[in-house]
């Protein structure tokens, strides 16, 4: 049977991705997209995932708009990586279909609590959605399978030297998921990082010749133009996607089981993702942390997915 899951992302050429992956894959049962505030403005990531439904034809998939700024801090987003829209690059359908108009932090819950099974949660943004349902409504915490984010590294940061965005835009709801209890997997840059467009691989995606890989395409395109300025990448990383792959095939990666603490206060260090690889602590687990990917059958999973689509 496949598993539930709902998708919390901040659309993002990279989350587009990942909701392609995800709607594509008959291991996954995609109750809903839940949007929040992160790489641009909450308007736009909703508009955002609206649109990439729009263009795949993803009809019966419902879209609800969450949180509009962190818990704590002013939003930090991310123009410079996806543009003004937060989906620059081709020309994207105008979406048809409006937003439900469910808060997606009720959406969750709801969904949760009514559920027959345990649901897998896949947040590819910043945790906000996430955190809120927790404290508002404690009870889920028995009715999450697991959650499954892209967030935070080992041991590097593309936002400060030592911190990943989707955390450090709200390290508070980040702590707060950490914290909860509930089984977290952790993929982080240290893992996307290996999971890169190369050249070879975006030509596949343009040979599957339909009009959704060639829009994927040019997306990814666009998006590898700000990692060749700033990272000298030869192709762009697929962050978002990895999250959804683990849920699909987990046999993709290598974990590590750790304790991970989110860093609030550090002067230098605020949203950094502490992991504790080595047991130095002796605090109990609460993460099981993607040490490696393997990139040739991950691009293998996401092309022969991509390949459905109109």
């Amino acid at each position: 049977m496949p598993l539930p899951v709902i998708l919390d992302c901040d659309p993002g050429h990279d989350d587009a991705v990942a909701i392609l992956l995800a709607c594509a894959s008959p291991e996954l049962d995609v109750l809903g997209i839940s949007t929040v505030a992160g790489n641009v403005p909450l308007e736009k990531t909703s508009k955002n995932a609206l649109k990439i439904c729009e263009l795949a034809k993803l009809d019966h998939v419902r879209v609800y708009a969450g949180m509009s700024r962190p818990l704590v801090k002013e939003l930090l987003t991310a123009e410079e990586v996806h543009g003004k829209s937060g989906l620059d690059g081709p020309d994207l359908p105008v979406p048809k279909r409006r937003l439900e108009p469910k808060h997606s932090v009720d959406f969750i819950t709801e969904e949760l609590l009514s559920h027959k099974e345990p649901i897998t949660l896949i947040p590819t943004g910043p945790l906000t959605n996430i955190a809120m349902a927790l404290v508002r409504e404690p009870r889920i915490r028995n009715h999450i399978r697991e959650i499954v984010l892209m967030g935070g590294a080992i041991a590097e940061g593309n936002t400060t030297p030592a911190a990943e965005f989707n955390i450090y835009v709200d390290p508070h709801a980040a702590d707060i998921v950490f914290r909860s209890g509930v089984p977290v997997t952790m993929i982080g840059l240290d893992v996307t990082h290996q999971a890169l467009v190369l050249p070879d691989r975006l030509q596949r995606i343009r040979d599957l010749g339909s009009h959704t890989a060639l829009v994927v395409a040019g997306l990814i395109e666009f998006f590898q133009e700000h990692h060749r300025v700033k990272y000298g990448m030869a192709g762009p990383p697929l962050h978002d996607p990895c999250a959804v792959a683990a849920v699909v095939d987990r046999t993709l990666f290598q974990f590590k089981k750790m304790h991970v603490a989110i860093e609030l206060e550090g002067r230098l260090t605020q949203g950094r993702t502490v992991c504790d690889l080595w047991n130095v602590t002796g605090n109990p687990v609460n993460s099981e942390v993607a040490l490696s990917i393997d990139a040739p059958r991950f691009f293998d999973l996401l092309i022969s997915r991509l390949a459905k689509y109109p």
